[in-house]
């Protein structure tokens, strides 16, 4: 009989530990919304600036519907901007003509941060470091673009312009603009994707020899890949430092190419056969960061199927979650290549996505993951969305701490109470006002069954995320019959979670 009765215990603790690992309360759940060539925001040039603001609206709310919590958001493609800046002219992408701001004005990352925060989702703004066109076309750039105020700073190369890395000129550039978006903007994070120095051209050295003549910092001839590999470590630290300066909380991210170096090469590397290494070609040391922490965190773009030769993606997920150093980890997933005519036939049998998710389950050091990107995302894909929205994103979910950041507690709510209006029922509470890294991103307000608090670990408990101090219970879709215990904790920008308030029952 003992023994039948540990059994069933056993049972019921594996159970709940499933529950848990299949729905973690922490997980990140980010989306790429790429600007450049309109890929997925605007959908086009010419578009009003009400027509904008409605797309990003109907955007955030379908990624709010499938419990997404972050988006990353392109905000600098080729050394412009989606935000007016005195250092850079209005993206082309944005209004058709590169230094022409919107008719009628709006701040466009303004207006985002504001509807992301509103839905409870954190905003990741994505800048490319270095480039600066996507074609030979240098005409397309504004006369009061700095090409053409100090053209000594770039380069061309392949057919496009470049920041010439190796100047200490573009570092503290960089630096200014990372500075002046931080301190303007209620960010949660910057994030850089792969693009450090270009994807080689066959039959053409990157144009820079003359700069690393100039200005060799100790490195000899023979030690050029090393000399561009400091260039880029240089202005990785530099960031990490500026953005810390201003806002302790916001983090700095880093979306690789997904293989580092292949194994051959490196005996640290990874089983694969890439025709392209982060470290090799890039010029992109991310062990190096991630083992330094001059970067908090890494989404590797894993965009290759399981089983795939040269890149297979349970290889490179095992090498990533053994070489994060502790960092967040989350795995950036193709979902733009579903059900593509051009892919092969893993992209077009079944959903190799649900594959990729499952499989990343076996690996606790992941810590979630970002799609690529927001219309292939939308487009429901073979049905992907269909199975986050019923399976694996079925409850909300608050993003991970960062593990490489010094996070402060929040503050707790307090007078929680229920009041009757009518047919209205209202949960409120007092207001949260911290000052500084302490302040309230949002609440959470969890619902139990009865008059005992149930399990806050259980994101299935979550009833709303809010940034408001009240919700009227009846317009949720839940139905509230008989006694009911609600709490409610707090969110800081370090993402902390407050102690809970005590529950209060109330008779529905």
């Amino acid at each position: 009989m003992r023994k039948s009765i540990i059994i069933l215990l056993l049972s019921f603790v594996v159970s709940i530990s499933n529950i848990t690992a299949q729905h973690p309360k922490r997980e990140m759940r980010a989306v790429w919304i790429a600007t450049v060539a309109n890929i997925d925001w605007p959908s086009q040039r010419n578009l009003t600036s009400k027509a904008q603001r409605e797309e990003m609206r109907a955007m955030l709310d379908e990624f709010a519907r499938n419990n997404i919590n972050a988006i990353v958001l392109q905000i600098r493609p080729t050394a412009d901007a989606f935000y007016p800046s005195a250092l850079e002219p209005w993206s082309n992408w944005l209004t058709g003509k590169q230094g022409q701001k919107p008719n009628p004005f709006y701040d466009p990352l303004q207006f985002i941060i504001d509807e992301a925060h509103k839905r409870c989702m954190e905003v990741h703004v994505w800048l490319n470091p270095y480039r600066v066109t996507n074609s030979d076309n240098v005409e397309m750039l504004n006369k009061n673009h700095l090409y053409f105020k100090n053209r000594d700073l770039f380069v061309k190369y392949g057919g496009k312009t470049y920041f010439d890395p190796g100047l200490d000129e573009t570092r503290e550039f960089l630096n200014r603009v990372v500075e002046d978006v931080v301190e303007r903007y209620d960010i949660d994070a910057i994030n850089f994707d792969d693009y450090f120095y270009p994807y080689r051209v066959a039959g053409e050295e990157f144009p820079d020899e003359a700069t690393f003549r100039k200005y060799p910092r100790g490195f000899a001839p023979y030690q050029k890949g090393d000399w561009r590999r400091n260039n880029v470590n240089m202005v990785i630290a530099e960031l990490q430092q500026t953005i810390k300066s201003i806002k302790p909380w916001v983090e700095f991210g880093v979306s690789p190419f997904g293989v580092w170096r292949n194994d051959n090469v490196d005996t640290r590397g990874s089983a694969t056969r890439a025709g392209v290494q982060n470290y090799d070609d890039l010029y992109a040391d991310i062990l190096k960061w991630l083992k330094e922490g001059t970067i908090d965190y890494v989404v590797p773009q894993l965009y290759w199927e399981i089983g795939k030769k040269v890149a297979d993606y349970e290889v490179l997920v095992k090498w990533w979650s053994e070489n994060a150093y502790g960092k967040n980890l989350y795995v950036g997933l193709y979902a733009s290549q579903l059900g593509s005519p051009e892919a092969n036939s893993a992209w077009r049998k079944g959903n190799e996505l649900v594959r990729q998710l499952n499989m990343n389950k076996r690996f606790p050091q992941i810590d979630g993951a970002v799609y690529f990107s927001a219309k292939g995302f939308l487009k429901n894909k073979q049905g992907l969305t269909d199975s986050l929205q019923n399976n694996f994103y079925k409850y909300p979910a608050i993003c991970p701490i960062n593990r490489n950041i010094q996070g402060e507690p929040s503050a707790q709510p307090q007078n929680i109470r229920v009041l009757r209006d009518g047919k209205d029922a209202y949960l409120l509470w007092d207001e949260v006002n911290e000052e500084g890294g302490c302040q309230v991103a949002y609440y959470i307000v969890y619902a139990f069954k009865g008059k005992k608090v149930g399990d806050l670990n259980d994101p299935a408990n979550i009833l709303v995320c809010t940034t408001e101090n009240c919700i009227n219970l009846r317009e949720l879709n839940q139905k509230f019959r008989g006694n009911f215990t609600f709490v409610v904790t707090a969110i800081n920008r370090y993402k902390h979670e407050s102690v809970p308030t005590q529950g209060v029952i109330r008779r529905m």
